[in-house]
């Protein structure tokens, strides 16, 4: 009889185990969760870290550039009027330097008989057509010199920080005038005013549906004439051969928010150089997971301090 008592007890307190053992899992969980909230956030801090320094570094070069041209610019007039010979190479680049000749000496005679006639010069003055030809020469010299001087953003290294990734809302919609398959629709990105964006999403999503709705938008593409209206940015959608859903941004967001990515930081062209097929090369790796998040190499589309950009249903499939 105590034996069955006692099992009797043990048995009651089944169920009051088994819900601490299902809450110290749950809080489990918990704690592994916010490890990982800790961890980005501190790579996120030496991201931001990183790009701040590089800013001031580019000012501090900037400011070292002009005082070596100001220091130049008053040697050389020193020169001038000490009545020197400045030798500089041609074209006056930021990095070369100033070679200043002395002032020929005055050779002294070893004996006073040694007085003998100064030698002519035999040389002919330079004719105006050889100092056309100088001239030139250091005019063609300074133009290969700024020609092959890129700019930074055309030499960068090619991800997806180069394209312009923004929220916008799509303020309204309407079939293109000569084109049954294609929408022009209005869209705010945060600027003065909404831009025109010319899309081929009429086969798959009703004119409805794409009336003052969020979605993003890629926004330095070069501007294209879609069947004579000029399209001025790019809705992104989840694709396949016969579905395209609309990305959807996080709640919260607002037109003009940056869509970013953890691991790739950088600021975006001002406009993608067709030639330079940056977004063609990006393109292949966007694409959404098995939890319909939209990535870039596994990276997702995030917008600062209010969550990740996703599509409604379409999971591993190309982003364009």
């Amino acid at each position: 009889m105590f034996l069955a008592r006692s099992f009797f007890k043990m048995s009651g307190h089944t169920p009051a185990l088994a819900r601490l053992e299902q809450r110290a899992a749950e809080a489990d969980q918990i704690i592994e969760y916010l490890k990982q909230q800790v961890q980005l956030l501190k790579e996120k801090a030496i991201v931001q870290a990183s790009i701040r320094e590089e800013k001031k570094l580019m000012v501090e070069n900037a400011k070292l550039k002009k005082d070596i041209e100001d220091l130049k610019r008053q040697l050389l007039e020193k020169e001038r009027r000490r009545g020197g010979k400045v030798i500089l190479p041609m074209p006056l680049a930021a990095d070369s330097t100033v070679q200043c000749a002395p002032k020929p000496s005055v050779p002294q005679p070893s004996a006073p008989a040694a007085a003998a006639p100064a030698p002519t010069s035999t040389a002919p003055p330079p004719s105006n057509n050889e100092a056309k030809k100088k001239v030139k020469a250091e005019k063609k010299g300074e133009k290969q010199e700024k020609k092959g001087a890129a700019p930074p953003q055309e030499d960068a290294k090619v991800d997806v920080s180069r394209l312009d990734l923004r929220v916008g809302r799509i303020i309204s919609a309407e079939k293109h005038p000569d084109a049954d398959a294609l929408y022009v629709e209005q869209v705010d990105v945060g600027e003065a005013a909404p831009r025109t964006v010319v899309s081929g999403l009429v086969k798959h999503i009703p004119l409805e549906q794409m009336q003052n709705r969020m979605a993003v938008l890629l926004c330095n593409l070069k501007p294209a004439k879609m069947r004579g209206v000029v399209s001025q940015a790019m809705v992104m959608c989840a694709s396949s051969p016969d579905k395209v859903e609309i990305l959807d941004p996080p709640s919260g967001a607002v037109p003009g928010d940056r869509v970013t990515f953890q691991g790739f930081p950088g600021e975006p062209d001002k406009e993608l150089n067709p030639k330079k097929k940056v977004w063609e090369q990006v393109q292949p790796d966007l694409r959404t997971d098995g939890q319909c998040v939209a990535t870039y190499k596994g990276a997702a589309f995030e917008v600062n301090g209010k969550g990740i950009c996703k599509a409604q249903t379409m999971t591993n499939t190309g982003i364009k």
